[in-house]
């Protein structure tokens, strides 16, 4: 329940079959008209957290379907079909929209009318934007079961049908006149309920139903009689809409699965597609991302610039990979940080680079925008927990959440523990390791929030799993990078937001000349001839920071949970599953 909300009054509006529609206004007269438009068993009431977050901007308006109090609930099950629910929709357009073209977002089977609706000649001129959710047409799904189950040689696409017709097969029983009813009021209305509170993950303070929530649903599943059989035995082929629409999938979605819509785009000439990691009841779970989404499309068909997101979501536009998307590369003054940054540019990300070293961080975006991309210096020091927050703050608010995370930024080390003062071991972990926790602490929590995925990707190092006595403090540190990415890869994955753990060997770039090594006190004079040494043996190798962006690129793509670089590390990886006790023998070894 949630009784403690304000809502605003009803007035009514007169629909057919004598039906009076119980309608509420709200938020900004003088803004476009949003109507929201729920589904079964909901209210009105299911839309609050998303109003809330819309109410400043928008001339908002909700409606309560035929059969939920107080709108009128006809006895004949032939009053529910999508016709009379477009019919309702109508008269509601009319009694709100002043003079324009009204936007709309609606759920279930209040988008299932709205289909319906948009069907009819006089939509494209009543209508200026659709937003569905959980809600294909009846004709959409007909059609995928239908085609489906007619070319059983298609066997994944006949399983994929068997299962959306399987999903739907609660319907039937639902169906059923006085059992269906019955069953809602006594059972079905509260399981729903505690579905919603466990399967889909949705807090107690968050389930939005009304207090006559159980009266409702059993009047209400009336909507099951009236289109379920009709939709399964009437084939009729879909419509061209001229409406532009948005697809919002709900990838966790129980009843509709997201292959449902693969199929509709012939249909719908301006189509957006957005992937949501929601079950069905997303405006209770993700209003934030609901409401996001509705805003962007609204001001672009009103006549404002396409949002980087929903540019991403247009369907049948020819793009890079990665057009569209945001990244974002700490340590890209330089080395595999800038070069990665590059490779991301080349394939259309727009990126936000950042470094400690402030000119080597405009200089890598000089070199993306003269190339023709787009990117934004920022001065960053990682191991600063607090700017690193601030940064995160600034960039969101500024570009809005990065896609892609890249924590490059690190520093080398070399010298046995012994060897290492307090204040050096100290700084290399914070940078390491820190400043990888930082940029997840500051970015994962927003890519989650958001809703709809998204990858990191945390530079570690072969040395994470090959102990080696002269690189002490820097094996830790990577070793405890390679430990916490594993760990956040599988907190992260049920919000469907990707972790790479990068591991490189020696890759020619600078960190070995800016490398502080430590010796033993007598030893100190070798010093110079070791890093001559290192920077030797690395030009040798002859493998640059662009091959390490390539693969860098490449795990992304394919979102590999784990990526050496170079073959050595392949090895090496290799051995350390298989040979551990071989690498720590070799790590006895005289060194420095």
């Amino acid at each position: 329940m949630t009784g403690s909300v304000s809502r605003p009054a009803p007035r009514f509006v007169d629909s057919t079959e004598g039906v009076r529609v119980a309608v509420y206004e709200e938020g900004n007269l003088d803004g476009p008209t949003l109507i929201l438009v729920h589904g079964w068993p909901d209210s009105h009431v299911v839309w609050d957290s998303v109003v809330a977050r819309l109410a400043e901007r928008f001339h908002l308006v909700r409606y309560d379907n035929r059969g939920v109090s107080p709108t009128s609930a006809p006895k004949r099950a032939a009053s529910y079909t999508t016709a009379r629910y477009a019919d309702d929709f109508s008269a509601v357009a009319d009694a709100v929209s002043l003079g324009r073209g009204v936007h709309v977002v609606a759920h279930d089977w209040g988008s299932a009318g709205m289909w319906e609706y948009l069907s009819r000649p006089e939509a494209a001129e009543r209508v200026a934007s659709f937003t569905s959710l959980s809600g294909p047409s009846i004709d959409h799904v007909h059609r995928y079961v239908i085609d489906g189950l007619k070319r059983p040689y298609r066997i994944r696409r006949l399983g994929r049908a068997l299962n959306q017709f399987t999903r739907l097969s609660y319907m039937i029983l639902l169906s059923v006149p006085v059992v269906g009813p019955v069953l809602v009021r006594t059972f079905i209305a509260e399981g729903l309920r505690q579905f919603q509170r466990i399967a889909e993950g949705i807090a107690t303070d968050r389930l939005l139903h009304s207090d006559t929530y159980r009266a409702d649903a059993a009047r209400s599943v009336k909507v099951y009689r009236a289109n379920y059989f009709r939709a399964l035995l009437t084939t009729r082929t879909p419509r061209v809409v001229d409406v532009p629409v948005q697809l919002i999938v709900n990838t966790g979605d129980a009843f509709i699965r997201p292959y449902v819509y693969d199929e509709i785009a012939p249909w719908l000439p301006t189509l957006w597609r957005r992937e949501l990691r929601a079950g069905h009841w997303s405006p209770m779970s993700h209003p934030h991302a609901i409401a996001r989404a509705v805003a962007q499309l609204v001001d672009h068909v009103d006549g404002g610039p396409s949002d980087r997101e929903l540019r991403r979501a247009r369907v049948g536009v020819p793009r890079e990979h990665f057009s569209d998307t945001l990244v974002s590369v700490t340590g890209a003054g330089s080395g595999i940080g800038r070069e990665t940054a590059l490779a991301f540019a080349r394939e259309g990300a727009e990126l936000v680079v950042s470094d400690i070293d402030e000119a080597g961080a405009k200089a890598t975006a000089a070199a993306i925008e003269a190339a023709g991309g787009v990117a934004h210096a920022y001065r960053l020091d990682v191991s600063d927990a607090d700017a690193v927050e601030r940064f995160a703050d600034e960039v969101c608010a500024t570009y809005g959440v990065p896609d892609i995370v890249v924590n490059n930024a690190g520093v080398g080390q070399a010298g046995r523990f012994l060897d290492t003062p307090r204040d050096e071991w100290d700084r290399v972990l914070d940078v390491n390791l820190g400043g990888v926790v930082n940029g997840c602490r500051a970015f994962a929590r927003r890519l989650v929030e958001r809703g709809t995925g998204g990858h990191i990707v945390n530079v570690a190092s072969m040395a994470s799993y090959a102990p080696l006595q002269s690189l002490n403090a820097y094996c830790t540190s990577k070793a405890a990078v390679y430990m916490f990415s594993d760990c956040l890869r599988a907190e992260l994955d049920e919000a469907g937001i990707g972790l790479t753990t990068i591991c490189p060997s020696t890759v020619n770039t600078n960190i070995v000349r800016d490398t502080r090594i430590h010796a033993p006190a007598d030893r100190t004079g070798d010093v110079a001839g070791r890093r001559g040494q290192l920077q030797k043996m690395f030009a040798m190798r002859r493998y640059g920071p662009d091959k390490a962006a390539k693969a860098i690129v490449a795990a992304v793509k394919a979102d590999k949970a784990i990526r050496p670089v170079m073959p050595e590390a392949y090895f090496v990886y290799g051995v350390s599953r298989v040979l551990p006790q071989a690498l720590r023998s070799t790590a006895r070894g005289r060194v420095l």
